[in-house]
């Protein structure tokens, strides 16, 4: 696999916590800093890029909210317990803080306080658009509790998603202008060292960053770094930029985990149709069945 810690495993335990305790880290965030600097990933053949292709998941709860969260009752524990709820996890945002423009922020309150309403002559724009089956957006589709695969060769990069068969094409040679605003934006990538760097923009202001109502408008563009730091992890950052939502731009970082079971592939999750009488069956008369 071509797997180097060089140097790494010479190094006594007790001077890397002696290090750690010195600038103020942990033992553990101190050898894992040190693995991830030494660690050469192996090549795409006939390349000397970095190989990425496999299939990858987060295990984060940022799908719930990006910040720090405790645990919180789902929408009706009367009929469902503990099913639905949220789970408590740590914040995926460096510093834990996203910086709200004042007007946003009450935006953002209303949004959580309504994400699972809908309204059926705003069906777009009322509501968590993940519980409608809408494409997720970007950096969402990232640490949504699924797993996407990433198609490596020499002048693109597809990521295939399992949530709701979403897809991204990201070019690698030169750059383009999005021809229209879609949910998933429009990408261009480059490689810095063993780093892929995707800038993308183009993107509707529908998609949701969490389930918490954290947002965006359709200003928004995002650069997302994507670094192997072992032949099974790779570190995700995605930095956001959008001035009529937030004061400055902030970043986004966790662990991707690459997928070893026998035969793993993707699996179809087309939830449209387990969507449907969510948002449509409002519509329907309960006396005649009527529309």
């Amino acid at each position: 696999m071509g797997t180097r810690f060089r140097g790494l495993a010479r190094i006594p335990m007790s001077v890397l916590a002696a290090a750690a305790v010195a600038v103020g880290l942990s033992p553990s965030t101190a050898a894992a800093q040190t693995a991830e600097a030494e660690y050469v990933a192996p090549r795409l053949p006939g390349t000397d890029r970095p190989d990425i292709s496999g299939i990858w998941q987060a295990f984060t709860t940022a799908n719930w909210n990006l910040q720090d969260h405790g645990a919180e009752a789902g929408p009706f524990p009367r009929l469902l317990g503990v099913w639905g709820a949220q789970p408590p996890g740590q914040g995926v945002v460096l510093g834990n803080e996203i910086p709200y423009r004042p007007e946003a922020l009450a935006r953002k309150q209303e949004n959580l306080e309504r994400r699972l309403a809908v309204d059926h002559d705003n069906v777009n724009t009322v509501g968590d658009p993940e519980a409608k089956c809408y494409l997720p957006g970007v950096p969402r589709a990232t640490y949504m509790p699924f797993p996407f695969q990433i198609i490596q060769s020499t002048g693109k990069i597809i990521i295939a998603y399992q949530y709701a068969s979403a897809s991204r094409t990201i070019p690698l040679n030169g750059t383009s202008e999005a021809p229209v605003d879609s949910w998933m934006g429009w990408s261009n990538g480059r490689w810095e060292g063993d780093t892929l760097v995707v800038e993308v923009n183009g993107f509707n202001d529908l998609s949701w960053f969490d389930r918490a109502g954290n947002y965006h408008s359709a200003a928004m563009e995002v650069v997302e770094r994507y670094t192997p730091i072992s032949p099974w992890h790779m570190m995700y950052e995605a930095t956001i930029e959008d001035p009529e939502v937030f004061t400055r731009h902030w970043t986004i970082r966790l662990p991707l985990y690459r997928r070893i079971e026998d035969d793993m592939r993707l699996l179809e999750f087309k939830c449209v149709d387990l969507a449907e009488e969510y948002v449509y069956g409002g519509l329907v008369d309960p006396e005649g069945g009527g529309r």
